[in-house]
């Protein structure tokens, strides 16, 4: 029996935005508001179209599924976990993710950059053979990658076995288990012998001062998915001191590093990096080609 005075999505939804406004949550895993981030819950723990709103806000619910649906505003509110770990799903452009809360929450400015090809800094989409991607995480990635280039083959690399646990379920629903291989690893340390025509990463990057700062639902992630050290580029020296000999003769490396351009421009500025225009903005993503790692 309904105990709530609640009856339909739109009574849900007006309630979970107050909810969620009044409780101050952070919205930082693909959902800018409490409007947007509520109606997407609703829609998801009642299996209906996440793009159709409109036609359900005044259909009357059993019950059940209003219970379903509080459970799930209460979680949200009461936890503070990201929706992608109530759901178990995340989305990057039109590809949807299995995540949970072993990996991180999938987002990246370097997904914008995907269906691109990287132009114009690959010119020929169609000769890229080999890709390798590291800090996989849930595979969010080098999935897109493997998409998008279909004559490569894509090496994904994470150190977290749990991480590559989910990245797996990921590979298999996407069909790619032939095309993309997930190593465990530190980075290069078991990274097959060969030349790569793309390094692609979004590593750990957070530095200690905004670690300690990072909203509730950050700290629900992985720390070892989000923590860069002191200045949030110890993974990033790694990954640019090793990738001139993993790059072929024209190979490119592309790295995210967010908020961190100054630190980012500090420590590999005499580079000369490439910044790439994202939709935040020219701070994101920074590209570097084998020769200029060469110098």
């Amino acid at each position: 029996m309904n105990t709530t005075p609640f009856t339909t999505p739109r009574d849900l939804l007006r309630y979970a935005v107050t909810r969620f406004n009044t409780a101050k949550l952070f919205f930082g895993h693909g959902s800018v508001e409490a409007f947007d981030e509520a109606a997407y819950l609703i829609l998801h723990t009642l299996k209906l179209p996440l793009d159709h709103l409109d036609p359900f806000l005044d259909a009357k619910l059993l019950p059940e599924e209003i219970a379903a649906v509080m459970a799930v505003i209460d979680r949200r509110t009461n936890e503070r976990v990201p929706a992608a770990y109530i759901t178990n799903e995340a989305w990057l452009g039109t590809y949807s993710f299995y995540v949970d809360e072993r990996t991180i929450v999938p987002r990246s400015f370097i997904a914008e950059l995907i269906p691109q090809y990287f132009a114009p800094w690959v010119n020929e989409p169609e000769n890229v053979a080999n890709v390798l991607e590291l800090c996989t995480g849930s595979g969010c990635l080098a999935i897109m990658l493997a998409d998008a280039f279909p004559d490569a083959h894509v090496d994904a690399v994470d150190i977290s076995a749990d991480a590559l646990e989910v990245a797996k379920k990921n590979v298999v629903t996407y069909k790619l288990e032939d095309r993309l291989t997930l190593i465990q690893s530190d980075l290069y340390a078991n990274v097959p012998d060969k030349k790569y025509d793309l390094i692609i990463t979004n590593p750990p990057y957070v530095n200690s001062s905004s670690m300690s700062k990072l909203p509730m639902e950050y700290r629900a992630e992985p720390e070892l998915a989000l923590d860069g050290g002191k200045d949030g580029m110890d993974l990033v020296r790694k990954i640019v001191a090793g990738a001139a000999e993993r790059l072929t003769d024209d190979g490119i490396l592309i790295v995210e590093i967010g908020n961190e351009r100054e630190f980012a421009e500090a420590a590999f500025g005499e580079l000369g990096l490439t910044w790439l225009t994202t939709s935040n903005g020219d701070d994101m993503v920074f590209l570097l080609t084998a020769d200029q790692l060469k110098l």
